[in-house]
Order: structure tokens, then C-alpha cells, then sequence
């Protein structure tokens, strides 16, 4: 994408941009301000659906956008605080008296009163129209309500949301340690596994790092659906829909109805589990197609078994409480298992599932819609097991999700939650320190406006599925909620600009759904953000992340004082080498060979070693190491630097399993895609031997990392 000139700060364009929330520049990771190309803008606007043709069509999308809000009695959304009143715009005939009030969620009914006179009229549309400002009662219980104005005879809805002031669930950590296993679940397998991690590992390695090394979580890779059949997209982070989730990880023999198999059926399932078993000793490449095929053909055996009366009671309420959302996710699965998606049956009907495409199948394939709203059930008594074998192993918190960032510009979510997402765009990330020619995630982001207007219910819906057996979620890029880098498409990643969101609703209504579950959240907060955001989730309780390398001021390592106290705190994270491949500089090696530094490679080492010598010379004065000289091992050292972490005030601190069986190789290189086998590398010790579930209750590095953890106790 060619860059054209980027025009004034206050060109018409630019002050359209700026009034829909689009950043005209952008402060880059350097310091450096750099101005956005007037091409991004408009792809941004067009996007947004907002006319810029030609300099009448920005004159007149200008004029739109500041009389917008006086067509409307009531805006779309409104989003309060408990305890804190709330001030509402109602636009209405010039005189015309208005009655306002709140529905609430228990169905009590709240009068509105109106603070202050009606303003002066003005012309809107040839009709005289006033503002006047209502209040919201700040006694409102927490929860989702409705705000109904009444006019003329015509009654206005808005959905209204009552927030917490501040996350208790988090809040309630202040004071205290707690420690917690990080883990690819999928790169995680037992004896018992089909050549990929399950939900039944999960629940083992809870219950072994809950009961017998003290951890209070276990944070797995987000779970989130992908493909209804292989081949299956391998990233976690690149899912079809972030509301259901991969029946790959399901246990097979774990289901109740496997009992009943016949002894035909019983023999093709264990032929196929027992084909896959050697691959769990596999150390090369993890394969999800051979497996996800497998646990399929069983899968479908399995369904067809009759449920008990109350196994099939049970199957209903779920299909019954998870609503149309499901229904249509099913719709999708079954679809795309018809039409593969270069099918032009998807090119002709892209309209989702209230279209005339879904229409003419969804009787026709009634029978696979039940199938894989079965497969979610599976799944969702598979996670409540595995959240149950955390706290009965003594864990305080239990599973912490993974929420992704967003879904594939193809699948599920992006068909059935068309109407609230952009088109045209992806999101991504600017260039920064690690990652010097940005990032273009190929994922479509949630439209602003159309969010907002749908009353968040698709936002508000995936949140309550991912914390349904949940003891908490970590919400991956978190500033995300307040700004995201759209990169239209057809451009590359650093062509793109920043979106806002309102970060009030969206934080609020993540902070509201994690209450009621009774579950914590923690933001990833790194990368490129503004200053003020943090200090906004801090405020209300929302947990941020650091780690070890990246936690510096002006070039200099932190003290372990000076870290968060509202924060998970780790050495490293996926994205990086196992600590002991950082330490060998891994991680300049790989972008080296992939082409993805921006400075020469003797320069990338030399700052790299720097840092890092910086960090183990703090350590060293915490008498964690030896005197710089001495001979160190690496598993001595990576037990300092978790050792240096249990000094930290943060109230979770994140031990990664890679490091804690003595992993080296890399998870995941940002900015590739096939050039490195991302998300496909197995769980191993420094011997290159697979390393199991059933090894850990006996793994001596294990036990010896958890002891150094400790110190801090």
C-alpha cells in the first residue's frame, strides 16, 4: 500500500476521522509521533460505514456524525457504575414532556428523574428538537437492565448496565502470593491421550500441581473452537469462534454413553486411541488433523448410543440455556462440513444465519446441528470436571482461560456475528522492540458502533461461556477493550491505524460477567499502550502482566519492588523461548534465520546479551546468584530469576511448564505463519525424551522449580 500525503491535522477528513474514534496518528514504540495515510483513513471509515467519496460526502458524513445523537430519544447502550449515578442525553420535540425509567433485570421498575430545563432547540431534519439530561439512580443492583423512554406514545429501549466499581474477585487477592502452572494444553499428554493434550490432562495436571506443589491455578492456551473437521487452523490465538470451544480436546473414553458402546463400536474406538497412542511420545511435531480425525469417527459412534432419560434431560437444558447462539454455531459446523469454504454457496449467501442459505439447510441437516451441539455439551461437563479437580486439589482459583483476541476472517463467529463486525479489515499490532515490522493477526474486528447498538449481547454472550467453569480468564492483548490497530486490507501491517472502543462498557461488562462467575481477571498488557490505561485497570481491579525481561524504566530492570501489585508476574511468556532457550538468545537466532530483525543480527545479539546481563546482575545482588564469573548452570539460573519474581509484591506469579521440566525449543514466533511450525511443538525435557503427565509427580526439576518459587513465602 502506497502512502499519499497525509494532509492537515485539521483537513476535513482527518476531524471526520477523529470524531468516529479514528487515530490521524500514532505514537510508535521509539517515542516517535508518525501520521496516518490518508488511504488508511479512509478504508478505516468506509469500514465503519461512514461515507468518504468525495469532499461532499466527508462534509456531509461530518454534519451526520454531530447531529446523530439528536435523532435518537436514547442512546443505544449505557454503561454506569454501582453506587454512582449516571447523566442521560434524551432528545426529543421541543416541550414534549418524556417519562423515564429503568426495567430492572429482576423486573422492578426505577423512575428516572430529569436534572436541569430542556435546552434551546435546534433544527434537526426540519423538526425542533431538545435535550434534556435524566439521571440514573445509582441504588441500581449490579446486572443488565433496561432503560425505557416514553414519548408521545412511542416508547424507546436501551439496554443499561450496572458495573462494579472494582472486581472483588481480584481485589480479594491484595496482601497475599499465590503461584500457577502456565501450559499448552495441547502440547501437554498422558499416556492415556490421543497424541494431543485433553480436557482429562488438564484436569491431572491440576490436581498434581493443586495437591502436591501448592499451586492456587493452572493457565491453559485459549480452548476456543476452531474447524469442524481437519485440516484444523494449529494457533489457539486464530480460532472460529471464541464463545464454544475444540471438541479436540474431549476425552474420549470419558463420556458416560462410552460404556455402552457395543463391542463393535468398542473395538473401532480402542483401535483408534490405540493407533495414536505412540504419538504422545512423539517430540517432533505435534499432529492435531490425525488426531481431531480419530476422536471424531469415535465421537460420532458415541452419539449415536441412547442417552438416559436424565443424560438426555441434561443435554437439553444445555441446548435450551446456550440459546440460538448455539443453534447457529452448530448451523455453521454442519455447513461448512457440506460446503468446504471455497464452495460459492458461501460466496452467493455470506449473510449468516438469519439468511436464506441457513434457511434452506437448517431443517435438512437437523441431525449434524444436534451433533455438534452434542460436542459442546461433551465439552462443557469435561471443563466442569476438570475446574472441580483444581479446587478439590486445594486450588483457590482453579482453570484461568485464555480469551483470544479475535476469530478467523471465516469462521464461525465471523459468520454469525456478521452485523457487528468490520468489513475489510483486520487487526494487528505496530512495529515494536520485539516485533519490528508489526503484525497483521487476520482476524476482523468488533465494529464499534454496531456493538454498542446490539447492546454487547455477542460480547457479554462469549464471556459468560468462557467463565462458565472458570476461575478466572486472562484476556490476551486486554488494550484491545480500549484501542485496536485496524490494518485495511491489502496493506501491510504498519499501514493501519488505532480504533477506539468505549472502554467504560467493554471493561465494565468484562468485570460485571467475572464477578458473577466468581472468577479473576488478568489483561495482557503488553506492547505499545498509553500510560493512562493501566492506571484505568488498575482502578477497577483488573490485573495486569509483567515480565521479567520487559520490565524495565528507561533501559534499566526494575526492582522487585517496584513491580505491580495487581499483576500476574512471570519470567516469561509464549511467545518467547523457554527461559532456557532465552538465555541462549534463541529467540535472536530464530527471527534471524526468518528474516524478521531490523537491525543487523551482531547488533541484536550484543543489545540482547546486554539486557539480559543487566537482569542477572540484579539478581545477582539479591544473593540469588553467584558473583558474575562463576560458573552457573542453566537450571540454577532459571531458578533465580523465579526466585527473583517471589520478591515481587504481585499476587499471582506464573511458572511456565516448558521451564519447569527443562523445555528449550519455541512455541510460537510472532509474524509467521508456516515459516516456523507454531503451536505444533510437543512437551519435552533437555534430553529431547517426551515428558508426560504421569512423569510429574516424580520430576525432580519440577519439584526443585516450585522450591525456588517458594522462597518468597
Amino acid at each position: 500500500m502506497k502512502h499519499g500525503r497525509t494532509g492537515a491535522a485539521t483537513s476535513p477528513l482527518r476531524e471526520l476521522a477523529q470524531a468516529h474514534g479514528v487515530d490521524t496518528s500514532f505514537r510508535g514504540w521509539d517515542g516517535a509521533d508518525r501520521p496516518v495515510p490518508d488511504e488508511t483513513l479512509r478504508g478505516v471509515l468506509t469500514a465503519l460505514g461512514v461515507p468518504v467519496g468525495t469532499p461532499q460526502e466527508i462534509a456531509s458524513s461530518l454534519a451526520e456524525r454531530r447531529s446523530e445523537p439528536w435523532r435518537r430519544l436514547l442512546p443505544p447502550t449505557l454503561v454506569a457504575r454501582e453506587g454512582s449515578e449516571l447523566e442521560v442525553a434524551v432528545h426529543t420535540g421541543a416541550g414534549r414532556p418524556v417519562l423515564v425509567s429503568v426495567l430492572a433485570e429482576d423486573g422492578s421498575r426505577h423512575p428516572v428523574p430529569q436534572r436541569g430545563n430542556w435546552s434551546e432547540p435546534r433544527d434537526i431534519d426540519g423538526r425542533a428538537t431538545s435535550r434534556a439530561t435524566f439521571v440514573v439512580p445509582g441504588h441500581l443492583p449490579l446486572g443488565w437492565h433496561t432503560l425505557i423512554a416514553e414519548h408521545d406514545g412511542d416508547t424507546a429501549r436501551s439496554t443499561l448496565v450496572v458495573t462494579p466499581e472494582r472486581l472483588q474477585t481480584t481485589q480479594a487477592l491484595a496482601g497475599q502470593q499465590r503461584w500457577g502452572l502456565m501450559a499448552q494444553l495441547y502440547s501437554v499428554r498422558s499416556s492415556r491421550s490421543w497424541g494431543i493434550g485433553d480436557f482429562a490432562d488438564l484436569a491431572d495436571l491440576a490436581a498434581i500441581s493443586g495437591a502436591q506443589y501448592g499451586a492456587d491455578f493452572v493457565l491453559v492456551n485459549p480452548l476456543h473452537a476452531s474447524e469442524p473437521a481437519p485440516p484444523v487452523e494449529p494457533s489457539p490465538y486464530l480460532p472460529s469462534s471464541r464463545r464454544f470451544f475444540h471438541p479436540l480436546y474431549i476425552r474420549v473414553e470419558n463420556i458416560p454413553e462410552y460404556s455402552y458402546l457395543s463391542a463393535e463400536s468398542r473395538t473401532v474406538v480402542e483401535t483408534l486411541a490405540a493407533g495414536l497412542r505412540p504419538a504422545n511420545l512423539d517430540t517432533e511435531r505435534l499432529d492435531r488433523d490425525s488426531s481431531y480425525e480419530a476422536k471424531l469417527t469415535a465421537l460420532e459412534l458415541i452419539h449415536l448410543v441412547r442417552r438416559s432419560p436424565a443424560r438426555e434431560n441434561q443435554f437439553e437444558v444445555f441446548r435450551r440455556e446456550q440459546g440460538q447462539g448455539l443453534e447457529d454455531f452448530a448451523l455453521w459446523c454442519a455447513l461448512t462440513e457440506r460446503f468446504p469454504a471455497d464452495s460459492p454457496e458461501w460466496l452467493l449467501e455470506p449473510t449468516g444465519p438469519r439468511g436464506p442459505f441457513a434457511a434452506l439447510y437448517r431443517d435438512e441437516l437437523a441431525g449434524r446441528v444436534t451433533f455438534h451441539c452434542w460436542l459442546q455439551w461433551v465439552c462443557d461437563h469435561q471443563l466442569e470436571t476438570a475446574q472441580a479437580a483444581a479446587t478439590d486439589a486445594g486450588m483457590g482459583i482453579g482453570v484461568v482461560h485464555d480469551l483470544a483476541v479475535g476469530v478467523q476472517r471465516h469462521g464461525s463467529d465471523a459468520w454469525t456475528l456478521h452485523d457487528v463486525l468490520a468489513p475489510g479489515m483486520t487487526v494487528g499490532a505496530p512495529a515494536d522492540m520485539f516485533n519490528q515490522i508489526g503484525q497483521n493477526w487476520s482476524q476482523p474486528p468488533w465494529h464499534p458502533g454496531r456493538l454498542a447498538e446490539s447492546g454487547y449481547a455477542a460480547y457479554r454472550d462469549m464471556l459468560r461461556s468462557v467463565l462458565r467453569h472458570a476461575g478466572g480468564v486472562r484476556v490476551d492483548h486486554i488494550l484491545g477493550l480500549f484501542r485496536l490497530w485496524w490494518i485495511p486490507d491489502g496493506a501491510g501491517p504498519g499501514d493501519g491505524t488505532y480504533v477506539h472502543y468505549d472502554h467504560e462498557a467493554l471493561i465494565g461488562i468484562l468485570a460485571l460477567e467475572a464477578q458473577r462467575a466468581g472468577a479473576i481477571v488478568v489483561g495482557e498488557d503488553l506492547g505499545v499502550f498509553e500510560g493512562w490505561v493501566r492506571e484505568y485497570l488498575a482502578e477497577r481491579c483488573i490485573f495486569g502482566t509483567s515480565i521479567l525481561w520487559f520490565e524495565r524504566d528507561n533501559g534499566v530492570p526494575f526492582a522487585p519492588e517496584s513491580y505491580r501489585q495487581q499483576c500476574l508476574t512471570s519470567v516469561n511468556t509464549h511467545d518467547l523461548p523457554p527461559t532456557a532457550g532465552y538465555l541462549a538468545g534463541d529467540h535472536v537466532a530464530l527471527r534471524e534465520s526468518l528474516g524478521l530483525l531490523g537491525r543487523p543480527a551482531p547488533e541484536e545479539r550484543a543489545a540482547d546479551a546486554e539486557e539480559q546481563e543487566a537482569v542477572l546482575a540484579l539478581v545477582r545482588e539479591r544473593g540469588l546468584l553467584p558473583e558474575s564469573g562463576t560458573v552457573v548452570g542453566i537450571q540454577e539460573t532459571v531458578e533465580a530469576l523465579y526466585a527473583f519474581t517471589a520478591l515481587t509484591p504481585s499476587s499471582l506469579l506464573g511458572v511456565a511448564l516448558v521451564d519447569a521440566v527443562g523445555e528449550r525449543r519455541t512455541q510460537n514466533q510472532p509474524g509467521t505463519m508456516n515459516e516456523y511450525p507454531n503451536w505444533r511443538i510437543p512437551l519435552a525435557g533437555p534430553d529431547g525424551a517426551s515428558v508426560l503427565i504421569d512423569d510429574l509427580p516424580d520430576n525432580a526439576r519440577f519439584a526443585s522449580l516450585i522450591r525456588a518459587v517458594k522462597l518468597g513465602d
